[in-house]
């Protein structure tokens, strides 16, 4: 499966963002999928993740309450709504897809499949 990420950019602290995640190449409603960050310098890091079929959801504890993780699988898309940002919150979202089981990864190995990588940034 090939996955695309977008919806990236410069926001405010405090201001709201909304990444997407298209996939194509495959039966997206067959793939738990994530999004993972990675802040300059620093390692790439779990951000939130949601089951293949019943849509249980996990986050990392600096973004619960802030950020919601969601799906669309008739759009074969994943969604990432970022509110109250954080300047904390600027880096490189990617989206990741996992085979297997029908529950959340929060584990970089356990993905098999990335897209590229879409920038965000909050300014203070």
């Amino acid at each position: 499966v090939q996955l695309q990420a977008s919806g990236g950019g410069l926001v405010q602290d405090g201001g709201s963002l909304k990444l997407s995640c298209a996939a194509s190449g495959g039966t997206f409603s067959r793939y738990n999928m994530g999004w993972f960050r990675q802040a300059p310098g620093k390692e790439r890091e779990f951000v939130a993740a949601i089951s293949r079929s019943d849509g249980i959801t996990a986050y990392v504890d600096s973004v619960k309450g802030r950020f919601t993780i969601s799906r669309d699988n008739a759009k074969n898309t994943v969604y990432l709504q970022m509110n109250s940002l954080k300047p904390e919150d600027t880096a490189v979202y990617y989206c990741a897809a996992a085979n297997g089981l029908g529950y959340t990864r929060r584990r970089r190995a356990e993905y098999e499949y990335w897209g590229q990588g879409t920038l965000v940034t909050v300014s203070s």
